[in-house]
């Protein structure tokens, strides 16, 4: 036993792990070093092996005890855990398909379940599609309406998916439960897996006789006009979610919602980070040495700023409460970054070139 790894260690789990945190560990290696998905791979087999051994002693509350007071001696022939073999299992035999059928109903079709399929009411589906919208539309919100085509229940046979006048059966291949039990030979053993009805694909009814306008479906799809509120304030990639307007419920379940994902428009002039927004703006050489009153543009149109006598290319300044709204609180703003830069001329006429001549050596004079 001194060559066995430590059985956390194998499952790549903390001594304190739930249940639920052993299994999910045991579920990915057992899917990643599975024979069947490595066929002819002697090391995937013997790690395979490996979890497999961990995972039956780990997820048994009296072997995991023995294991975490003794160690691997609690197994040994004659050793404190007082069972023989691999923890009173026989790990070739037929035991172990009692111990990983869920998962390998997991792993092998079908998933597993405890009890009864619950065939009660079920929320619908959600759906999702997206919307562009301008940067000036993402700031203050708008108002946009999109055409879908959203199922609608069936009017003729009132969602039941038959003919009028006839009704759908119990399936008799899953006896109306719409999941069935499979036994299959894996290397533990036979192992029993649940699966979904293929007659009746989980409904538990077959329809015999289908309702000619939805054939069977239990609803038709129309195209309908949806209202769309952005709020104030959103960002590129958030999504508004529209309640009741997803995939129709199932056994009178509620329908579900309808996620819009907003895709907002580059700026020419701004960008946005959070709540603020930069930009930059031209002054001229005049107005960057002499200061003076300039027109900076935002989202709410053009305003006066006073720059300062000296103010040096790429200054950057402050306008409070000229960024994005807050989407909890509209009447909160974020600010706007304005970087000055001072536009150098690339043509200058004759006596303009007179004049920075004469203003150059001015400015040499101590």
């Amino acid at each position: 036993m001194a060559d066995k790894r430590d059985y956390y260690e194998v499952l790549g789990i903390d001594r304190g792990a739930d249940e639920a945190t052993i299994k999910k560990a045991y579920r990915a290696l057992a899917k990643k070093y599975h024979p069947d998905m490595n066929p002819g791979d002697e090391e995937a087999e013997k790690k395979f092996k490996e979890a497999s051994e961990a995972y039956s002693v780990l997820s048994d509350s009296k072997t995991r005890a023995q294991y975490d007071q003794f160690g691997h001696a609690a197994f040994e022939q004659g050793g404190a855990g007082g069972a023989g073999g691999f923890g009173g299992f026989d790990f070739n035999g037929q035991d172990m398909g009692d111990i990983f059928g869920d998962i390998f109903g997991d792993l092998f079709g079908g998933g597993r379940s405890r009890g009864r399929t619950n065939r009660g009411p079920m929320k619908g589906a959600n759906l999702r599609t997206s919307i562009q919208i301008t940067f000036e539309e993402a700031v203050f919100g708008c108002d946009k309406e999109i055409q879908l085509n959203l199922k609608d229940t069936c009017a003729t046979c009132g969602g039941n998916g038959a003919k009028p006048g006839t009704s759908a059966e119990t399936c008799p291949k899953c006896k109306g439960e719409g999941r069935i039990y499979v036994t299959q030979q894996s290397m533990f053993g036979m192992v029993r897996s649940e699966q979904v009805c293929p007659d009746c694909q989980g409904s538990g009814k077959i329809i015999k006789e289908k309702c000619p306008d939805c054939h069977g479906a239990g609803y038709v799809a129309k195209k309908t006009k949806i209202k769309v509120s952005v709020p104030a304030g959103i960002d590129n990639g958030m999504s508004v979610r529209i309640r009741d307007k997803g995939e129709p419920g199932t056994n009178g379940g509620p329908r579900g919602d309808l996620l819009v994902e907003v895709r907002v428009a580059r700026h020419p002039l701004f960008q946005r980070n959070e709540m603020n927004i930069y930009s930059s703006e031209y002054i001229t050489y005049a107005q960057a040495a002499l200061g003076g009153t300039v027109r900076i543009k935002t989202v709410d149109g053009a305003v006066d700023y006073e720059v300062k006598p000296g103010t040096q290319t790429d200054t950057k300044v402050r306008l409070k409460g000229k960024g994005v709204p807050s989407l909890r609180n509209k009447d909160k703003r974020g600010d706007q970054y304005v970087t000055l830069v001072v536009k150098v001329p690339t043509r200058l006429t004759k006596e303009a070139k007179k004049h920075l001549e004469a203003f150059d050596k001015a400015c040499e004079k101590k």
